[in-house]
């Protein structure tokens, strides 16, 4: 049984971001539509979501829809009780929904200065007060939870929880516009930048190659701060291996990587792979088994 999620643009689509992440980090099964923001690709999507008017919006497997964030979160926790979406102990679970709520109704300086956009990284974005004000807020939230409950992993409550895929577009905005944190926001927010699942996001997004010109800032650009991925290029064949590691289907595109080719079914999958090889199991396990010995 698989639920439908429909999303808009990976690299600008934060609420996008995390409708997803509900899904990938907790192993619930789902098929994903995606569309471009701001076209009538948004409304002809949401045809088969009715009455959602926005994205993320999710078909249950038994046809039911669900409109906005938190109503999908709970809808999934009721449904998948051992999924781990909540925190497991009471007094961290109260505080996780908490700071759900205040995300989904807060930080909206951070948000409207600071949309995110996972292609670019700016050295300096002059926030202003209201802004440096919700980030003061942000990090007091998250150091609490890090404090009262943290000692168990890298995220706010230990391990990862629906908080922290609440507060993933936010860690990218801390990231996409250099904002200024404490020595501890900022290794939690490398703990997103390094995350596979959140590489994977932002690979299929470079891999999308969408331009909402809206999002661009005048500001002196620097490298993103997360992890440098392998070094990979699109190329032509033949490969080293005649069907797509991800559809098993017969390969048409092709990318190198540390002297030798691959093959994919079709130019997304090659490029979200050649945008972050490392991060995709599938891709990893034809590479290593056909190396060198």
């Amino acid at each position: 049984m698989t639920y439908e999620l429909a999303i808009g643009d990976r690299s600008y689509s934060s609420w996008s971001l995390r409708g997803w992440l509900f899904f990938e980090k907790f192993g619930i099964p789902v098929k994903v539509r995606t569309c471009v923001l701001y076209t009538d690709q948004v409304q002809r999507l949401l045809e088969d979501f009715a009455p959602a008017r926005l994205v993320p919006a999710v078909r249950t497997p038994e046809g039911e829809v669900i409109g906005e964030s938190i109503a999908i979160l709970e809808t999934l926790v009721e449904r998948h009780p051992d999924a781990g979406l909540w925190p497991d102990d009471p007094a961290a679970r109260i505080m996780a929904r908490y700071m759900v709520a205040e995300m989904h109704a807060g930080f909206t300086a951070v948000r409207g200065d600071c949309a995110m956009n996972l292609l670019k990284s700016y050295q300096d974005s002059a926030p202003r007060a209201e802004v440096l004000a919700d980030i003061a807020r942000i990090e007091l939230i998250w150091s609490r939870a890090r404090d009262r409950f943290g000692a168990g992993g890298p995220w706010l409550f230990g391990r990862y929880t629906a908080a922290d895929a609440f507060f993933a577009p936010v860690a990218t905005r801390i990231a996409t516009y250099n904002l200024p944190v404490s020595k501890a926001a900022q290794d939690y927010v490398m703990t997103h930048l390094t995350d596979p699942s959140f590489r994977r996001w932002r690979a299929m997004g470079q891999a999308e190659n969408l331009v909402q010109p809206s999002y661009y800032k005048p500001y002196a650009e620097r490298p993103w701060p997360g992890p440098t991925p392998l070094k990979a290029e699109a190329c032509k064949g033949p490969s080293l291996n005649e069907a797509c590691p991800y559809s098993g289907k017969p390969v048409s595109h092709f990318l190198r990587l540390e002297g030798r080719v691959w093959g994919f079914c079709n130019a997304f999958c090659r490029d979200k792979t050649m945008h972050d090889p490392e991060v995709w199991p599938k891709f990893m396990e034809m590479s290593e088994a056909s190396a060198p010995r």
